[in-house]
């Protein structure tokens, strides 16, 4: 239980669709957004990621990483988490995420992270 490839949709509606994982435990796969972006110039986006082995631990943690396709900006998210198997074999994910959007300089650095 809880591998991560298959389709996943978050509270706001985005899908994660993941690969299956590979003898090293990576996948890829893509992101779509949901209503909640609102932002229509986004696009289905590509990911890569990796996943702690489910042979060492029942609840793995994993991290994955979005270039996000934009026709004006460049933006990266990362996502760390773990997956919970509830008493009903019902996987969830709970994940933290970091948006970095490209800066002009070092000093429009502060705003570019979020």
């Amino acid at each position: 239980q809880c591998l991560l490839s298959g389709s996943w949709r978050s509270d706001t509606g985005c899908r994660m669709v993941v690969s299956t994982l590979d003898k090293d435990n990576r996948f890829s796969g893509f992101y779509l957004p949901g209503p909640a972006a609102g932002d229509s110039e986004l696009l289905t986006s590509p990911l890569e990621g990796s996943q702690q082995d489910t042979g060492l631990v029942p609840q793995p943690t994993f991290s994955f990483a979005v270039n996000w396709r934009l026709r004006d900006t460049a933006q990266t998210s990362v996502f760390l988490g773990q997956c919970y198997v509830d008493t009903n074999g019902e996987e969830t994910l709970h994940a933290l995420w970091l948006l970095r959007e490209a800066a002009d300089s070092p000093a429009e650095d502060w705003k570019a992270t979020r």
